[in-house]
């Protein structure tokens, strides 16, 4: 059964929501400014957040106006993965000690200022990102601790309930701290309902009552220690921690009783080192090593009784190892004021090996890779320069060439290389204070899921997927123009167009004998608009609130390898507009907003079915109450109206005659988000 967590998604909009509907009200003028010789940099002090009565620096960056945290895609490798959030100019050690975990464990006393970096400035590794924002701390020593405990509760589901404990201190330039949590893992669109079947004719093959549940959680240790080390600075991390996931689907009716079960369990840790040394008054060096590993533990399993007659069981297991080793070096020369040049190189290696098993009632059924072992071995050098010929416009432009070699042994052997050039080319011009317009082009190669070399199964659909031996990644030419215009001191306007050229797109292939799988099917293109507003209110007697609206607009085209006709390409939404309130209440020492999604969903475009989902008024408020300076109270709910998922399976893949269609109509439960945080 695979884990539909709209969740996942949804979330992130909110996040980024959240950080954009949570800005802060106009605050004095001295706490914002432009570096006086970089114009695409602002500079925000402790004062634009001091109404709004900060916790932590995540909290301070939630509120910088036009910005929202990414923390990076969690590929392989580390040049090109890892998010927006800079920590005195440097990223964590280790890809998963991500940059708002650090925010997070971070006190706003020890916060000297946060820059946000439009376009590139001189010194700073954008990391293919056009925006990023760098956390200036303090160099003061001192001793911190941060208790949070978190609910969520669902009307007639399964409560969650978690916590964490993180320690920093810092003596001089050593600091040190463990962070214990004890995390959640959710399904927002958990819910009963009813599931509708129809043959071609519309004659009702199936009438049945739905239920799902989806829930899961994680504890883990990290600690992080840093110190001068021979002339320069090594920063360490360690983590270690275990997860389980568990998800049923259940349709019922008189004489029927239909059980879809998935349960997951596994480990992961990780090691991360970075070790940064000044090799002279101009040139630093930075050089990085991360290792991490994982394992895990899966069942699938289908019951299907009708009419008191039991149906064959099917069952699909799982299991496999994982682990990431990489060592990269840079050197940073700062030739001038205006001329950063940084040159180095990336070595990694990557191993996935999994065994998996797929039976009806009993009775083994062969798959296509079933069994495999993948490991791949990659290296890139790269270039890049960041140049400001003057202060309103900044150039940055760089090449990185990545070879590879991906070995597949088990069910199927295979070796396959690969060489890709990625250039790109960056230009952020601000006429004024107040206005950017930002030019990209760049190349991406994307990176291969190992999973897709293997089989899987989707068994509350009733489908098993083959591996895959001949993948290759996807590539884009990527054109994008970006123009902002802030107003306001906190208000924004941000408009993007984009154009993707895309080659080798990864999406569903027909296999033989009536499977499917993950494959390359051709070229294809994407065309996005994206736009982004935030209105302060004070203007209107709305003191302290804020309108904000944000979308992006996405059009796909690309070749169906089973239907030779044009479509969307698969998992890609089309629009998910997020409209949002917020207010800040600094006599009540309080905080609220809401957000509104009125529509979104995607589909995925299979050899034998297209399936996906469309969900409506998607609703989210919360207020967070601050009675004190170290203590915060949050609560929030969040209220769907409904999912519709929709499959239409076919009767062969040459006619593509309609053999049923169904329709899942679930009303989502509501759910309240609970958090406690003291810090002292």
């Amino acid at each position: 059964m695979t884990k539909t967590i709209l969740l996942a998604t949804t979330a992130l909009v909110f996040s980024g929501s959240a950080a954009l509907a949570q800005s802060a009200p106009t605050p004095p003028a001295p706490a914002v400014t432009a570096d006086a010789d970089q114009q695409g940099v602002l500079i925000f002090t402790p004062d634009f957040f001091a109404e709004q009565r900060p916790n932590t620096a995540l909290d301070m960056v939630n509120r910088v106006p036009g910005f929202s945290i990414s923390d990076g895609d969690g590929s392989r490798g580390f040049e090109g993965s890892v998010g927006n959030v800079l920590i005195n100019g440097s990223r964590p050690a280790s890809k998963n000690d991500a940059g708002s975990s650090v925010l997070a464990r971070t006190l706003v006393a020890n916060v000297e200022r946060i820059e946000l970096i439009r376009g590139g400035a001189p010194g700073i590794d954008m990391q293919g990102f056009s925006v990023v924002v760098n956390v200036v701390l303090k160099s003061q020593s001192s001793r911190q601790s941060i208790l949070s405990w978190n609910a969520a509760l669902f009307e007639g589901g399964q409560d969650l309930y978690g916590a964490s404990y993180q320690f920093t201190a810092k003596e001089g330039e050593r600091s040190w701290g463990i962070t214990l949590s004890d995390g959640i893992s959710m399904n927002d669109s958990d819910g009963v309902g009813r599931v509708r079947r129809a043959d071609a004719n519309g004659n009702v093959l199936r009438d049945e009552a739905t239920a799902d549940s989806n829930y899961g959680g994680g504890t883990a240790a990290r600690v992080n220690f840093a110190t001068p080390l021979f002339g320069g600075k090594i920063d360490l991390t360690a983590r270690y921690g275990v997860n389980d996931f568990t998800a049923g689907l259940v349709q019922s009716a008189p004489s029927i009783l239909r059980e879809s079960l998935y349960q997951e369990d596994g480990s992961s840790g990780e090691f991360g080192a970075v070790y940064t040394r000044p090799m002279g008054e101009r040139l630093s060096s930075e050089t990085r090593f991360i290792h991490e590993f994982s394992d895990f533990e899966a069942a699938s399993l289908s019951r299907n009784r009708v009419g008191g007659i039991d149906s064959p069981e099917q069952r699909f297991v799982s299991d496999g190892q994982a682990s990431e080793t990489i060592l990269r070096s840079s050197l940073r020369f700062e030739r001038s004021a205006a001329l950063t040049l940084e040159g180095g190189g990336e070595v990694a290696y990557n191993r996935l090996e999994t065994e998996q098993a797929f039976s009806i009632g009993g009775v083994p059924i062969p798959l296509p890779s079933a069994s495999v072992t993948v490991e791949e071995t990659r290296g890139e050098v790269f270039g890049k320069g960041t140049w400001r010929p003057r202060a309103d416009l900044t150039v940055e432009g760089g090449l990185r060439v990545e070879a590879s070699t991906l070995t597949q042994s088990g069910d199927a052997d295979q070796d396959k290389s690969f060489v890709f050039a990625k250039p790109r080319f960056l230009a952020t011009w601000t006429p004024m204070a107040q206005t950017q317009v930002r030019v990209r082009v760049e190349r991406e190669v994307g990176q291969l899921d190992f999973g897709d070399f293997a089989a899987s199964a989707d068994l509350d659909e009733e489908n098993v997927f083959g591996g895959n031996v001949n993948l290759e990644p996807e590539q884009r030419w990527i054109g994008e123009l970006t123009l902002e215009r802030r107003f306001l001191d906190d208000g924004i306007v941000s408009i993007g167009l984009r154009h993707d050229e895309i080659s080798d797109v990864i999406d569903a292939i027909p296999l033989d004998d009536g499977l499917s799988a993950v494959g390359n099917i051709g070229d294809g293109t994407l065309d996005q608009l994206a736009l982004n507003i935030l209105l302060p209110m004070d203007w209107a007697g709305f003191s302290g609130g804020q309108l904000g609206f944000r979308n992006t607009w996405n059009s796909t085209e690309v070749t169906d390898p089973t239907t030779g006709e044009a479509r969307p390409i698969s998992g890609v939404r089309r629009s998910q507009a997020v409209f949002s309130l917020s207010q800040d209440i600094t006599t009540w020492k309080l905080q609220w907003g809401a957000a509104f999604i009125p529509k979104l969903g995607q589909y995925s475009y299979d050899p034998d079915q297209t399936s996906g989902f469309v969900g409506h008024d998607y609703f989210e408020a919360w207020a967070e109450y601050k009675p004190t300076a170290t203590l915060s109270i949050r609560a929030q709910v969040n209220i769907w109206n409904d999912i519709e998922f929709e499959r239409t399976v076919y009767a062969d893949r040459t006619t593509r005659a309609v053999a049923f269609t169904e329709n899942r109509a679930v009303d989502p439960r509501t759910f309240y988000s609970i958090r406690l945080r003291k810090t002292f």
